[in-house]
């Protein structure tokens, strides 16, 4: 048995371009499939449970807390590498006391637990601080996944956005990173920056009581990876410039921004000047499915040319000097024609991640209305996020979308009707909700 998944790549795409058409889009669906077992049991992991024990956690929340980190604990492997961090304004290790990884025996969970039972609260919030002494305990080369999750109540008020955004660069293709708020005091704008630059999950725990189920849930997730740094590269022929790239399931991501060069680059960095090939990384792996939607400008053609428009690779990067492995690849074409039948569909993978961009920009822009008091402004996106939500099989979006504006009128309810958490979870949603479209022509898709 293979110690790390087999990966397969499908393209998903219509490539006819009307003869002045110059954008092709394409979703690029990446399946990772192994034996959980197996793989998980051969790759070296490393854990890093950081619990913010900030003033304002005392009482149910940190009691909460403390069972939900006792539960991470425990769902561990024997043979992962584990610490607990504290989080206030200084970032203190809870166990092992040493800046050290400890192995996940059953003796270090119980002594674990038994220190999580004396966690307190006081202090302020430095999230900056926190992420850098996780970053030092992952020191270690020799462990291939390396995650870390962050439960925090509140605003990251005693650190600037300058020494929390230096912090994220250090840490960034470092580890990954899933994020929880518990309650509706946290500021979901930051737990994004969090785990956008560090490739994970953030979400809301809107009752303390829930915290133990997630933060198992997250654990065994993290504890199903077997391949880490696994990098999706992109080569583009001459004169073709890749516009964007974004992972659109299961959470949504723009990797546009993270790409590094791989060349071979002629006039530009991929701005159609030469041939051009860059890596953006996907962080780690386990048995599962992803989905990238990818834009490429072309030239324009004439009727029945066709062009290769780009290539994407899954690529494990070499250590050691070793060449870089690649795992599978795929292409995107592009071929004009004078035919609009075919030149003006969507595929409907295509079709259904763009609706969902546009649900997430209506939810972004109705919640910052709302929140700011603008209720006309705030019930006309939110009705329309309502709109799309349904449309693409967003359910749960829909029904808290309900509670916010009325479904009939698209008035938005007062003020002291809303649950606070409802406008978190939207806020939330607005960037982290992704709904695979339903199976279409052999895809083999999903509503998950």
């Amino acid at each position: 048995m293979s110690d790390r998944p087999d990966f397969a790549v499908q393209i998903h795409q219509n490539p006819y371009l009307a003869v002045d058409g110059t954008q092709v889009h394409a979703i690029v669906r990446v399946e990772a499939r192994s034996d959980p077992a197996v793989t998980a049991r051969s790759t070296s992991a490393a854990e890093v449970i950081i619990v913010d024990t900030s003033a304002s956690m005392a009482g149910e929340r940190l009691e909460a807390a403390r069972q939900a980190a006792k539960a991470a604990v425990e769902a561990l492997r024997e043979d992962v590498d584990f610490a607990v961090v504290a989080g206030s304004r200084e970032a203190t290790m809870v166990y092992p006391r040493d800046e050290l990884l400890a192995r996940a025996s059953e003796r270090g969970k119980a002594a674990a637990k038994e220190a999580i039972s004396g966690l307190t609260a006081a202090g302020g919030t430095r999230i900056g601080r926190w992420l850098t002494l996780a970053n030092a305990l992952f020191d270690d080369s020799r462990h291939g996944i390396r995650h870390a999750v962050l439960l925090t109540d509140g605003r990251n008020e005693h650190e600037t956005r300058e020494e929390l955004d230096a912090a994220l660069a250090r840490c960034a293709g470092r580890f990954v990173c899933d994020c929880r708020g518990v309650g509706a005091d946290w500021e979901p704008a930051e737990l994004r920056q969090v785990a956008t630059r560090l490739l994970g999950g953030f979400g809301l725990v809107a009752d303390p009581r829930d915290l133990t189920t997630d933060f198992k849930e997250m654990i065994g997730r993290a504890m199903g990876k077997a391949v880490a740094d696994v990098a999706l590269r992109v080569w583009t022929p001459d004169k073709v410039s890749l516009r964007f790239l974004k992972q659109v399931y299961p959470v949504r991501r723009d990797l546009t921004g993270k790409r590094v060069e791989r060349g071979p680059i002629m006039d530009g960095a991929g701005d159609g000047g030469g041939p051009a090939t860059g890596d953006y990384p996907t962080g780690i792996w386990g048995t599962e499915n992803r989905d990238y939607h990818l834009c490429v400008t072309v030239p324009v053609g004439k009727p029945y040319q066709r062009m290769q428009a780009a290539r994407v690779s899954l690529v494990l990067p070499g250590s050691g000097g070793a060449a870089d492995e690649s795992l599978a690849e795929g292409l995107i074409l592009a071929e004009w024609t004078d035919d609009k039948a075919r030149s003006t569909g969507q595929h409907p993978s295509v079709e259904h991640y763009s609706r969902q961009d546009e649900l997430a920009d209506s939810l972004s822009q109705g919640v910052d209305a709302f929140r700011r008091g603008d209720d006309e402004v705030a019930g006309r996106e939110l009705t329309r996020a309502r709109e799309l939500a349904e449309r693409t099989g967003a359910t749960g979006t829909s029904k808290r979308l309900d509670e916010v504006v009325a479904p009939k009128t698209g008035e938005v309810r007062p003020r002291e009707d809303v649950d606070p958490a409802d406008i978190i979870a939207l806020d939330t949603e607005s960037s982290e909700s992704a709904h695979r479209p339903p199976a279409t022509d052999g895809e083999g898709g999903d509503a998950e």
